[in-house]
């Protein structure tokens, strides 16, 4: 048995998780910790979110046998490796949802949707436009001109009996939907739930397009827990006739992480069968 850390480089947080495995099913996860970047470097606030977590365990980073990153990670000097970010979100979907067989994962820019067999191997995946307006910093710019804390959105959302669908692409046409609704008396809750279902519909064209049809689909990412976009998506499903349901889990958005920690115990035996392993220090 050997630790593993993941270390997920997000647009606005750092996600890491620690392991103890055996490189296949038996993985048992030891910590994990999130830091939001705001205006700190993102580097330094990583190797301080890793180091605090490895010290939560008792242990130091010679300790661990594979510190893979994923996401923006890439330069990190201490790592042993690096993964597609994809790759990790596919491995850690499965791992939250043995059942998954397919991803939303939906970010700080971007929303993207991963299709993945039993293993979390990606089979297909698409990704939405730089431009789009299904994502997360664009509904946190909404909220926060609303006086809106993050943690209320996806209440408020549930609350709307009248929503109100935003239908530009472009997000900061989209801003400027959401600020004449306000002209015109529309309330938080309609604005809010009128934006997840214009986030679940562009969501939904991209599971479409990779022909995910049936089955569990797990919302990984920033938005996984904003509960008003996972009904807004369960909801469309229905109307559309989509024969899935889009679930999250508690630890969604470290699935980058767990993902890379655990392709990491599985390349570091490769490697040993190979007499190849690197070193991380």
């Amino acid at each position: 048995m050997i630790t593993t850390a993941g270390i997920d480089v997000g647009t606005g947080s750092i996600k890491v998780a620690l392991f103890r495995g055996d490189g296949g099913s038996n993985a048992e996860l030891l910590g994990k910790r999130l830091a939001v970047i705001r205006q700190r470097d993102p580097f330094e606030l990583t190797a301080k979110t890793y180091d605090e977590l490895l010290e939560d365990n008792g242990l130091r980073r010679t300790d661990v046998a594979y510190c893979a990153t994923t996401g923006e990670g890439e330069s990190i000097a201490y790592s042993t490796g690096h993964f597609y970010s994809m790759t990790t979100h596919a491995r850690g979907a499965v791992y939250l949802d043995p059942q998954a067989r397919a991803v939303l994962d939906i970010g700080a820019l971007h929303g993207r949707a991963i299709k993945i067999d039993g293993r979390g191997k990606v089979l297909n995946y698409k990704m939405t436009s730089q431009c789009a307006s299904g994502s997360g910093q664009f509904i946190e710019n909404i909220a926060r001109y609303l006086g809106i804390a993050q943690d209320e959105i996806g209440e408020l959302s549930r609350r709307a009996d009248n929503p109100e669908i935003v239908s530009s692409i472009c997000a900061v046409l989209a801003e400027t939907d959401v600020i004449n609704m306000v002209s015109r008396g529309i309330t938080a809750p309609n604005i809010l739930k009128g934006i997840h279902l214009s986030m679940a519909d562009r969501l939904l064209k991209l599971l479409k397009s990779i022909k995910v049809i049936d089955g569990v689909v797990m919302a990984t990412g920033g938005l996984a827990l904003d509960s008003g976009l996972i009904a807004a998506l369960n909801e469309s499903m229905v109307q559309q006739k989509m024969k899935l349901t889009v679930t999250s889990h508690p630890d969604s958005i470290f699935a980058g992480a767990i993902g890379a920690a655990l392709w990491g115990a599985f390349r570091h035996y490769r490697l040993a069968e190979l007499n190849a392993l690197p070193k991380a220090s």
